[in-house]
């Protein structure tokens, strides 16, 4: 833990999240006793305080169950009746605050509406409930599994949902669900699905990229091209940055040469996190005034997605003898 939060204590860290809560939920919120305070400050991570509250826990967890269920069912009615019409919070690659019920299930149609994809198993690795008068914290760890296209997988998320009574009812008011460190960290350095869209996207970057040198198209090269850039080219000494590749596809087109044949007979592609590499064979025939002249060999290139677009951040071209 870093400088945040040192001497904090769990009532106080309560208190704040209930205080931010009461601004936008307009639910009233009774100040809490001292001894209800002390019970939540020392609650156990392992189990849960003899704090009279049995019924409540109870109810919410078969209410949380109750969510998961819906999704592992594409049931939307349910999902939409789990959740109060002031709904606000955060869940996976939400990248703005949701707000309202109506929000919350646009998001959720990602999931709900996606046929080749669903959840069908979930284990709680952690949970644990913190009580504040008609308001209660949630917090959990879950192991989740599923299938995607016909492939098992297995994902592990972690959230804080806030839940509210009303009308003696208890329903979720808020969320915060991401995705546990460990499973981004696995995902990251494990291979990544190539799905036919990703390939075909890739390989149409790659050729975007060398038709831009060729064709000395500056302002795509500039595109693709971060300035990042280290590049290798077939018996040369000299190592290219961004400028250099810049200039050498000037250089290039004031030969007069003009390519009329481009081609990657094998392409071998790997995938992890955001990050693509390719392996290719490649073939590509120049006409300079009427002489023709055919270059072949072999290509590592890497590829990075970054706000929406594949940059080529670097590649390695030998003559593969």
């Amino acid at each position: 833990m870093g400088s945040y939060g040192k001497g904090i204590s769990m009532r106080t860290t309560v208190m704040f999240v209930l205080t931010l809560l009461s601004t936008f939920s307009g639910a009233e919120i009774k100040q809490n006793s001292a001894a209800d305070a002390a019970n939540a400050e020392e609650s156990s991570p392992v189990g849960q305080p003899a704090d009279g509250r049995k019924g409540d826990r109870e109810a919410i967890r078969d209410h949380i169950d109750r969510i998961f269920h819906a999704y592992m069912q594409k049931d939307r009615a349910t999902v939409r009746s789990t959740h109060a019409h002031d709904w606000h919070g955060f869940s996976l690659g939400t990248r703005k605050l949701v707000r309202g019920l109506d929000e919350y299930m646009t998001m959720a149609e990602k999931w709900l509406g996606d046929d080749s994809s669903r959840m069908t198993n979930y284990r709680f690795t952690e949970y644990q409930t913190i009580f504040h008068s008609d308001l209660a914290l949630v917090f959990y760890i879950a192991d989740v599994e599923g299938i995607s296209r016909g492939v098992p997988y297995k994902d592990k998320f972690r959230s804080l949902d806030v839940y509210v009574k009303r009308n003696g009812d208890w329903t979720q008011l808020a969320s915060n669900l991401d995705r546990h460190p460990d499973e981004t960290e696995r995902r990251g350095a494990a291979p990544a699905t190539i799905t036919p869209e990703l390939k075909k996207r890739a390989l149409d970057e790659r050729v975007r990229v060398w038709n831009a040198w060729f064709n000395n198209d500056q302002q795509v090269l500039l595109k693709l091209l971060p300035a990042e850039l280290v590049a290798i080219n077939n018996g040369e000494e000299r190592w290219y940055t961004r400028d250099s590749v810049l200039e050498a596809a000037q250089q290039f087109a004031g030969t007069g040469a003009r390519l009329v044949r481009l081609e990657f007979p094998r392409t071998e592609i790997q995938a992890y996190g955001s990050t693509l590499i390719l392996f290719s064979t490649f073939v590509y025939e120049l006409d300079t005034n009427g002489k023709r002249e055919i270059t072949s060999g072999r290509a590592t290139e890497t590829f990075v997605e970054r706000d929406g677009v594949l940059v080529n951040t670097g590649w390695h071209l030998d003559s593969g003898k």
